[in-house]
């Protein structure tokens, strides 16, 4: 999802910064990218790797006007009461309080031109009970949140903040879920348009929250998941 999102933006013109942990697959996915992609791998769970990601941008960039916060992990399969305390932290650290680094180590910029855009990675988990997904779905409930607030506090500065919910989308991170032919069909007739989400089904999605496209759109959820979670 995250190198649709970045190809979707880089396609609109935009020099794009893109992270994670391991440098020898970024470097796969920026040359797939195109000329204005550039790839600085840092592990979301340490605050100083986030802050030389974010300088190691500005040097590339210049200002940041445009925050996709997509990481996200999910350690522990099982019931909320007996998810390890290891489990349960390393979900809350990465899935929101480094998403709040991030954002609060970015800000300055946008308020410095006048405005910008945030989007954070959430999940329809947030807006269910689950008893194999409950501390992920907590988790993403906690990201909604957040957004809501910084939404809230930064909007004065022109600063836009978006959260995007996906349903089940095809790709390794959620391949226990879905990568079983009976499996799939199943979820397949309980969502709408009869099929799971792909990566590309969010290209468009960045866009529109990164452009003016969007102008007056901020601290919402945006559920994107074939109809399977219709919720207000």
């Amino acid at each position: 999802m995250g190198l649709e999102m970045a190809k979707a933006l880089h396609t609109q013109g935009a020099t794009v910064v893109i992270s994670a942990r391991k440098q020898d697959q970024l470097d796969t996915a920026r040359a797939e990218i195109g000329a204005r992609a550039h790839a600085v791998s840092a592990n979301m769970a340490e605050k100083e790797q986030i802050e030389a990601l974010v300088a190691k941008t500005r040097e590339i960039a210049g200002p940041i006007d445009i925050l996709v916060g997509n990481a996200g992990v999910n350690p522990y399969y099982g019931a909320t009461s007996g998810i390890p305390d290891d489990a349960y932290d390393k979900t809350m650290e990465v899935n929101v309080r480094a998403n709040q680094w991030l954002a609060n180590m970015v800000v300055s910029d946008m308020e410095t031109a006048g405005g910008g855009a945030m989007m954070f990675t959430s999940s329809i988990g947030a807006f269910k009970a689950s008893d194999t997904l409950g501390t992920y779905g907590m988790s993403k409930l906690a990201l909604i949140g957040l957004v809501r607030n910084m939404a809230m506090e930064w909007g004065p500065l022109g600063v836009r903040v978006n959260a995007i919910c996906p349903g089940l989308v095809k790709t390794d991170f959620a391949r226990a879920l879905w990568d079983d032919p009976k499996t799939e069909e199943r979820i397949n007739k309980s969502i709408p348009l009869r099929r799971l989400g792909e990566p590309d089904d969010f290209g468009g999605v960045a866009v529109f929250l990164a452009s003016d496209a969007s102008k007056y759109v901020t601290g919402q959820a945006l559920t994107v998941c074939g109809g399977s979670s219709m919720w207000a």
